[in-house]
């Protein structure tokens, strides 16, 4: 069973620096295509960023210039660094795994069949 778990969220001032990680199993379900996603309370879940196995990467227009997703294949680790933080970054950041058929672009959009629990970022003004 594919199992994703995030770390790292907590609570910084705004335009302070965080970084959030996502372990991911050794599971052979687990596609190429991995990606951040966030949600605020009232608001929609959104894509922050998807990275592929290649080292391709997309953002968000909100994301570009201040958020960096990356990976360790080695590892299966995920990350999310993040600066010039702002109040609206305030959420709970999950990130998301596509399964091993699928063969599609990566963006930090659509359907992703696997899930972290998430980890919450607070960025306080």
């Amino acid at each position: 069973q594919v199992q994703l778990v995030e770390s790292g969220g907590g609570s910084v001032q705004a335009g302070g620096s965080l970084s959030v990680s996502c372990a991911a199993s050794r599971d052979p379900d687990v596609g190429a295509c991995m990606a951040w996603f966030r949600k605020a309370p009232g608001k929609e879940r959104e894509g922050v960023a998807a990275i592929h196995s290649d080292g391709s990467t997309t953002y968000a227009d909100f994301a570009k210039g201040r958020f960096t997703i990356s990976r360790d294949n080695v590892k299966n680790t995920l990350y999310l660094q993040m600066i010039s933080l702002k109040p609206d970054d305030t959420a709970m950041y999950y990130c998301a795994a596509q399964g091993v058929l699928y063969r599609g672009s990566c963006p930090p959009s659509g359907f992703f069949p696997y899930w972290g629990q998430g980890t919450q970022v607070t960025v306080s003004s």
